[in-house]
C-alpha cells in the first residue's frame, strides 16, 4: 500500500492503461529534475504534488471529476480531467514535454497564472493549474479551470493540490 499526504491510500488511485503509461508516466523522480523542472517553470512545486509524484512521475487516475462552484463548459459542477502530468520532460504529456505546461502558454496563449499540470477530455481546451497569482512563484498556489473556451475563463477548484486530489471523484457522482 502506497500512502501520500499521510494518510491518503494510493492502492487504487492510477488506471495503469497502456495509453497511460506511454503517454504519462515518467522514470521515477530525482530532487535533481524537480530542480530542474523548477528552474525551467519559474515555480517552486507544492510539497503535495512532488510527494504524489515520487509514488509514480505523472498518469491517468481512477477518479476524474471534481466538484465545482460555478459551472464551466463541461458541466454545471464539476469538472473532468484525463491524466496528471509527471515531473519530466520524457512523457508527451508532462511538465517539461512537448505539450508540458509552457506549450498551452505559448501555443494555445493560456494565461501565464502557474503550472498548467492536468489536462482533460476536451483535448486542450480546457485545462488544470497549479495558479500561483495570489501566493508569488515561491508559495503554495491553488487549483483552478481555466476555459478557452469561455474566453480563458478561470475557475477555482481548490485551495492546493492535496485538496484537488482527495476531492477528485468518480463520474457516476454526478449523473
Amino acid at each position: 500500500m502506497a500512502v501520500v499526504f499521510g494518510d491518503f491510500d494510493l492502492t487504487d488511485f492510477w488506471d495503469n492503461s497502456e495509453y497511460a503509461i506511454g503517454s504519462y508516466v515518467g522514470e521515477p523522480l530525482t530532487d535533481e529534475l524537480v530542480a530542474s523542472i523548477e528552474d525551467e517553470l519559474g515555480y517552486k512545486l507544492p510539497k503535495s504534488y512532488i510527494e504524489l509524484m515520487k509514488c509514480q512521475n505523472g498518469g491517468t487516475p481512477q477518479l476524474t471529476s471534481h466538484r465545482t462552484q460555478e459551472s464551466t463548459s463541461w458541466a454545471g459542477d464539476h469538472i473532468a480531467i484525463t491524466g496528471i502530468y509527471g515531473i519530466n520532460r520524457s512523457k508527451l504529456y508532462s511538465l517539461g514535454g512537448d505539450f508540458g505546461s509552457q506549450f498551452w502558454i505559448d501555443e494555445w496563449e493560456y494565461p501565464p497564472i502557474g503550472v498548467y499540470f492536468c489536462d482533460c477530455p476536451s483535448a486542450g481546451h480546457d485545462m488544470i493549474c497549479l495558479d500561483y497569482r495570489n501566493c508569488g512563484s515561491d508559495g503554495e498556489p491553488q487549483v483552478v479551470h481555466v476555459d478557452q473556451e469561455f474566453d480563458y475563463n478561470i475557475t477555482f477548484v481548490a485551495d492546493n493540490f492535496e485538496n484537488f486530489i482527495r476531492g477528485l471523484g468518480s463520474d457516476e457522482m454526478f449523473e
